[in-house]
């Protein structure tokens, strides 16, 4: 068995922000159980970065400006990385540290290195893979925004069995924490089930909140991994559900995606996207077919051949575009638009100059919704 553990900042620091050094050890210790009771194989995708840089220069409040994240997490990632370290020693495990990017994962041979890594560490039965986003030198255009999310794609590329997003609360409530009744089981991630969840993170902390760790778990279901959305601070239900027990909020696979399509669904950041109308809606959800240019009304955002663009279809109710497939482009969006709504026999006509029939061939297109 394979599974990703994400750790996140209000589990890994105590209130005051300092990393919590009993934690980490009793952690390390539940790891080793499972490798030596279960034989499980496991990666550790760790946030904290910024809020050990914090602490240890004596700050509280959370920096604003990118600069200093970037600065605070080149003084954390050093002292997580030592944390850990010092706690698996004693176990006789070591440590190995990744640091990533989006733009690793957006490139088809760096993410295939990333994964051909992992696997090769994953060998190795005393080493413990530790990940984390590269805030140091992350910026907007090229970075995940929160560790959830990168843990999910993790899971995806080595095609995990398990994904567990270990938080400070039991689960997914169905209204006030502690005050409403646990979800405890999701086959399928819903509108109405994002909007139950707070958009923030609940400790002030961290970066992402319970709807973005849904968002995750819709990737790593997608991919066909389970997920657990469950409390870090009781390390036993790690255990458990490895066990086969129900812990937290259980998020099952509907579906998986080969490695290739995964990649293409939510490795690569779309740079783009087009709306389409409904008979396209329907050759491309339903029939398997590719996208072509006469089934498009309009596009957006600034992308080229080979990148990664949203189709979107416009939602009669909320009067608003949704997004319900990604694909691979043929066509960079100036070429695009000259074609838009155009049959083939109009575009071998006028422009018999063009690459290809299909703006997105259904090889390269990925239903997510």
């Amino acid at each position: 068995m394979r599974i990703v553990i994400k750790i996140g900042t209000s589990t890994l620091t105590d209130k005051n922000g300092i990393l919590n050094i009993p934690y980490i050890d009793s952690f390390a210790k539940e790891i080793a159980l499972l490798k030596k009771e279960k034989n499980v194989d496991i990666i550790i995708v760790s946030s904290g970065a910024i809020r050990a840089g914090l602490s240890y220069m004596g700050l509280t409040k959370k920096p604003k400006l990118l600069r200093q994240k970037q600065a605070f997490a080149s003084i954390g990632q050093p002292l997580i990385m030592q944390a850990y370290r010092q706690a698996f020693k004693p176990l006789n495990l070591m440590v190995s540290q990744m640091l990533l990017t989006r733009y690793d994962f957006d490139d088809r041979q760096r993410y295939i290195n990333i994964r051909s890594s992992l696997n090769e560490l994953l060998l190795m039965k005393n080493v413990i893979p530790i990940i984390n986003e590269n805030d140091t030198i992350s910026v907007d255009e090229i970075n995940f925004g929160d560790n959830d999310t990168l843990s999910a794609v993790v899971a995806a590329s080595v095609q995990a069995d398990m994904l567990f997003i270990l938080t400070d609360v039991d689960g997914l409530y169905d209204g006030i924490p502690y005050k409403s009744n646990i979800i405890r089981q999701i086959t399928k991630i819903t509108d109405e089930l994002l909007e139950i969840a707070s958009p923030n993170s609940s400790s002030g902390k961290g970066t992402g909140g319970m709807k973005t760790k849904l968002m995750a778990a819709k990737i790593a279901a997608s991919s066909g991994v389970t997920t657990f959305i469950t409390n870090g601070s009781k390390l036993d239900l790690i255990y458990d559900a490895v066990d086969g027990k129900q812990i937290g909020t259980c998020i099952l696979p509907n579906k998986k995606l080969q490695s290739r399509k995964s990649w293409i669904a939510f490795g690569k950041k779309p740079k783009g996207f087009v709306v389409i109308d409904a008979n396209a809606t329907v050759a491309v959800r339903n029939k398997n077919k590719s996208l072509l240019a006469s089934g498009i009304i309009s596009s957006g955002g600034n992308f080229n051949r080979g990148d990664t663009i949203s189709v979107m279809v416009l939602d009669p109710i909320e009067k608003q575009n949704i997004e319900v497939a990604r694909g691979l482009s043929n066509y960079n969006r100036q070429d695009l638009n000259k074609i838009i709504g155009k049959s083939s026999q109009e575009i071998k006509k006028e422009f018999p100059s063009m690459l290809c029939e299909e703006v997105i061939h259904r090889d390269n297109l990925v239903v997510i919704k």
